[in-house]
């Protein structure tokens, strides 16, 4: 590492404050002219489906729920800055020296954050019972098969005629019991 080089380093907080923590950051360093020392606050996100009243929305979900990415140059200055915002309960390194992360590891969450297609959060689990809402065996109970989150498809076990037969769903097509 050299002296007066920017470099990235993650900051701990408490889980479900980073935005929070973020704000409050920024603010400091405004007010206590650090940015020539700290250049960016990210909080690592990715975008995932999640069906939530018989609806389907795209929602931001936290890569690494507690930590927050802060691109600095490291010296007493910024260490200060830093480690006395509200909500920072230290820095991720060896003791009390904070460990910058290296290029490959930076790109590969900047990537994964970049990624155009959302995942899709499965919301089941294998054997759990589901009603069919929509389709053609709305109102039919059967139970979770199988999970095949990559296409947002469950397949479902549903009792008719005095045999189960597999169905596959969509996502948005079950709800759980």
């Amino acid at each position: 590492m050299k002296a007066g080089e920017k470099q990235w380093f993650v900051i701990h907080t408490y889980s479900g404050y980073e935005q929070r923590v973020q704000t409050n950051l920024e603010h400091r360093i405004k007010s206590m002219d650090a940015e020539d020392n700290i250049f960016q606050v990210v909080i690592p996100t990715e975008n995932e489906i999640e069906i939530r009243d018989g609806q389907r929305r795209t929602v931001a979900k936290k890569v690494f729920p507690g930590y927050i990415l802060v691109e600095m140059v490291l010296n007493d200055e910024s260490w200060n800055v830093v480690r006395n915002t509200p909500g920072v309960t230290g820095f991720v390194g060896a003791g009390t020296r904070p460990v910058p992360l290296d290029e490959e590891e930076v790109k590969a969450i900047f990537d994964q954050m970049k990624v155009e297609t959302p995942r899709i959060k499965v919301g089941f689990s294998k054997r759990e019972s589901v009603r069919v809402v929509d389709g053609p065996f709305i109102d039919f109970i059967g139970t979770v098969d199988e999970i095949y989150p990559e296409k947002g498809k469950v397949r479902v076990l549903i009792s008719f005629f005095g045999r189960e037969t597999p169905v596959e769903l969509d996502f948005l097509q079950v709800e759980r019991l």
